[in-house]
């Protein structure tokens, strides 16, 4: 399967965040973020991601994140 395939697939799941690893985000150990909505949000460190994804859950009022 193609790649463009996979994600065409993944957004009709309707998956919030669709993240790609290649072998470029191996090598920069980052990963290439896309939304729902189909917004690319581009290559991201996975702390990056992680700070992102609390804050759009802390948004959502859906979870209370603590440190």
């Amino acid at each position: 399967e193609k790649i463009g395939f996979k994600i065409r697939e993944r957004t009709l799941e309707r998956i919030p965040y669709l993240l790609v690893v290649g072998d470029r985000e191996v090598e920069q150990n980052t990963v290439s973020v896309r939304t729902r909505s189909g917004k690319d949000l581009g290559s991201m460190s996975l702390d990056d991601f992680a700070t992102l994804l609390s804050t759009d859950i802390a948004q959502r009022g859906r979870v209370s994140l603590e440190k």
